[in-house]
């Protein structure tokens, strides 16, 4: 029976930061879709344009919280491989 390579195991702190990237990421949609609107509702009160700032302020969070989760979860799988390519080479 061959045993198996101790570098191929996953390591147990990639797993904890893979549940903190889980659980971070609704959160930051969410908190950028509340931001934008919340802006937006604050500007239609000063200006009296109700609601059409408030709508756009939420599809402009909506698109910068994409945009966020987007650039996280590639710089995380970077990291990922470049932590792969040193432990295989």
């Amino acid at each position: 029976m061959a045993a198996e390579n101790p570098s191929s195991r996953k390591k147990p702190g990639n797993v904890f930061g893979q549940v903190v990237v889980a659980l971070e990421l609704p959160l930051v949609m969410a908190g950028s879709v509340v931001i934008g609107g919340g802006i937006g509702y604050l500007l239609d009160r000063y200006l009296s344009t109700v609601p059409m700032l408030t709508v756009v302020g939420g599809i402009l969070g909506f698109v910068a919280g994409t945009w966020d989760i987007i650039r996280r979860l590639t710089q995380d799988e970077r990291r990922q491989g470049k932590r792969n390519g040193k432990n295989s080479g």
